[in-house]
């Protein structure tokens, strides 16, 4: 019966995540992950997240590839290349409740991005798409957290929020490709993971759709703002845990 309550809570959270990646185009591991590292373990969380994010993002894109332009994130996507063995070396080596610091810290530093709307610069140019794209890929490998830096280098890009949107999903379908297969060479895969992932399909889809109908309702700041207190709490929950 434990196993299976388990199982219930990590597809229910798949479920809200997938549902928050669709309302407004991110956010599924970073309100994934600290949830499912309380109920299961990190090295099990991570390359599940990573496949689910995967899923979630060919969904969406399914219908939008043809405004997808790859040019607008070729250096992110290699840089990002390069970080993954870093934070695959984090995961491997780095104890469990070092991990969580770390991902708690994130966490709050960026709620208090969101949160506070604090004006900052306008990049004008690509120069600095290494630095994002290399932290994103020692976060994404190492705890499927590589949003925040993208979508902060989005944010400083001045990206309209239509180019914002299908190139976020078109940068997070390349990445994940490269996580899930950086996680299958380092031997993360299990057969719990397959069975857990499986399992969650019918309520990514759910989650897809739903979370689809609520953005196209309601005002995306706001619910973007809920969002960055809800990881905010999350965060400071990791510190004090």
């Amino acid at each position: 019966m434990e196993v299976y309550t388990t199982q219930i809570i990590v597809v229910s959270i798949l479920f809200v995540a997938a549902l928050v990646r669709a309302a407004v185009g991110f956010g599924d591991a970073l309100v994934a992950m600290p949830l499912l590292i309380l109920v299961i373990d990190l090295r099990v969380a991570t390359p599940l997240v990573a496949i689910a994010g995967l899923t979630i993002a060919v969904a969406i894109l399914f219908s939008q590839w043809k405004n997808f332009n790859l040019k607008g994130i070729g250096q992110l996507i290699v840089f990002t290349l390069l970080g993954i063995p870093f934070g695959l070396a984090l995961i491997r080596f780095t104890p469990q409740h070092v991990a969580k610091t770390i991902l708690g810290i994130l966490l709050i530093l960026y709620g208090v991005y969101g949160i506070s709307g604090f004006p900052l610069p306008h990049l004008k140019d690509e120069r600095l798409a290494g630095v994002f794209g290399l932290i994103a890929g020692i976060l994404g490998g190492g705890y499927d957290t590589n949003g925040p830096p993208i979508v902060i280098y989005g944010t400083l890009r001045k990206w309209s929020q239509d180019y914002f949107r299908i190139n976020l999903q078109g940068y997070f379908f390349l990445a994940n490709c490269l996580i899930v297969i950086s996680h299958g060479l380092a031997g993360l895969w299990t057969t719990e993971i397959l069975q857990l992932y499986l399992m969650s399909l019918p309520l990514l889809g759910s989650g897809i759709l739903l979370g689809s109908f609520i953005g196209n309702r309601i005002s995306k700041s706001t619910f973007e703002k809920l969002i960055y207190i809800f990881l905010f709490f999350i965060g400071i929950l990791f510190l004090f845990e």
